[in-house]
């Protein structure tokens, strides 16, 4: 299941850079127990402008998995995201 949790978060594309969160490395876990879907992520920035908006997307994106029926969204700031946690393609892509 948290291989469905992880493919539906791939949809969702930061639109300030175009890629999407799992590609990113925004992502740090996926965790299920029984029902419940727990993400634990962070954002590129803590300023950034979209943040409820992202938060808001995930939910919904691991709601969407059969057998899941909440989400609980763990947004942390350590350690604090960086290009080198993005995969090969989006830092060669990004010019990391």
């Amino acid at each position: 299941m948290r291989d469905k949790i992880y493919a539906e978060l791939s949809t969702i594309v930061d639109p300030e850079v175009g890629f999407d969160i799992v590609s990113l490395g925004l992502i740090y876990d996926v965790e299920v127990s029984g029902d419940k879907g727990k993400v634990t992520m962070t954002l590129s920035t803590r300023a950034c402008p979209l943040h409820e908006l992202i938060l808001s997307w995930v939910n919904d994106a691991v709601l969407r998995v059969d057998g899941i029926n909440e989400c609980d969204i763990d947004l942390v700031w350590e350690p604090e995201w960086n290009i080198m946690m993005a995969n090969e393609a989006v830092r060669k892509a990004l010019g990391a």
